[in-house]
C-alpha cells in the first residue's frame, strides 16, 4: 500500500542519464570537430558509444516504468504532447537544409554577380536521375510507412498481435532496403561533399535524412522486439505510437527531398 498510486501523475526519481547524455553528446560532438581536422576520430567514437548506451539504459528504465503501471492516462498525454514538440523541432531541423538550398538555387553566387552570373547547379555537377533509384527508393519508404500503419491498426483496433509483428517485419526490412539502396547512391555520386554547395546541401540534406532512416529503423525494431515479448496492448502502446508518428515524419521528409532536391533542383 506504501507504494500504491493515488493521483495520475508520475514523480521521476533522480537520474543520472540526462547528465551523462549531455557529457557524452559533448564529447562526440567536440571529437567530430577534431576529425574534420585531420586529428584521430577516438574521442569521437568515445562520445558516440556514451550518447548510444544513454539512449539504451534511460529507454529502458521508460519501458520499466511502464510495465509497472506509472504511464498512468495523464502521463500518456504529457508523452504525447512531448512528442509532437521533438517532431516539431525536427522539421525546423530540416527546414534550414531546405532553406539553403533554395537560397542557392535560386540566388546562385557567381564570380561577379551573384544573381547574374550564378549557374545552378553549379557547372560541372551531373546531378541523379531522379527517375531511377531516387524514384525506387520513394516507393520503398512509402511501402514501409504503410506497413508501419497495418501494424498499427492490427494493434489499436483489431488487437491482432500477428499481423502487428508481420507489419513490423516487413517496415523495418524496407526501412532497411532503402538505406542500402541510400548507400549504392551515394558511392555512384558524380560529386563530392567538398569544394561545391551544392554537393554540401544534397549530402547534409540526404544524409541527414538517412540517419534518421537508421534511427527509425532501430525505434521500430525495439518496438518488434517488445510486440514480441507482449508489452503492448490496444489502450497502451504509446512507444510504438511514437514510432510510427516518427517513421510517417520520415516519410513525408523524404517527399520534400524528392520533389524538392532531386526533381526540382536537378
Amino acid at each position: 500500500m506504501a507504494h500504491a498510486k493515488n493521483h495520475d501523475y508520475h514523480i521521476l526519481n533522480p537520474s543520472i542519464w540526462p547528465f551523462v547524455g549531455a557529457v557524452s553528446g559533448f564529447v562526440m560532438l567536440f571529437g567530430a570537430v577534431l576529425w574534420m581536422h585531420d586529428y584521430t576520430p577516438f574521442m569521437f567514437f568515445i562520445g558516440l558509444v556514451g550518447v548510444l548506451y544513454t539512449m539504451f539504459a534511460w529507454w529502458s528504465e521508460v519501458i520499466a516504468e511502464s510495465k509497472v503501471g506509472d504511464h498512468t492516462p495523464v502521463v500518456r498525454i504529457g508523452l504525447r504532447y512531448g512528442f509532437i514538440l521533438f517532431i516539431m523541432s525536427e522539421v525546423m531541423f530540416f527546414s534550414a537544409w531546405f532553406w539553403s538550398f533554395f537560397k542557392h538555387a535560386m540566388y546562385p553566387m557567381g564570380p561577379e554577380s551573384p544573381m547574374v552570373d550564378g549557374v545552378w547547379p553549379p557547372v560541372g555537377i551531373e546531378t541523379f536521375d531522379p527517375w531511377h533509384l531516387p524514384l525506387i527508393n520513394t516507393l520503398i519508404l512509402l511501402c514501409s510507412g504503410a506497413a508501419a500503419t497495418w501494424a498499427h491498426h492490427a494493434l489499436a483496433h483489431e488487437n491482432n498481435r500477428k499481423d502487428l509483428v508481420n507489419g513490423l517485419i516487413l517496415a523495418i526490412a524496407l526501412g532497411v532496403l532503402f538505406t542500402f539502396f541510400q548507400a549504392y547512391e551515394y558511392s555512384h555520386a558524380a560529386f563530392g561533399f567538398s569544394g561545391n554547395i551544392y554537393g554540401a546541401n544534397f549530402f547534409m540534406a540526404t544524409g541527414f535524412h538517412g540517419m534518421h532512416v537508421i534511427i527509425g529503423t532501430i525505434f521500430l525494431f525495439v518496438c518488434l522486439m517488445r510486440a514480441l515479448k507482449g508489452h503492448f496492448t490496444p489502450e497502451k502502446h504509446i512507444g510504438f505510437e511514437a514510432a510510427a508518428w516518427y517513421w510517417h515524419f520520415v516519410d513525408v521528409v523524404w517527399l520534400f527531398l524528392f520533389a524538392a532536391i532531386y526533381v526540382w533542383g536537378a
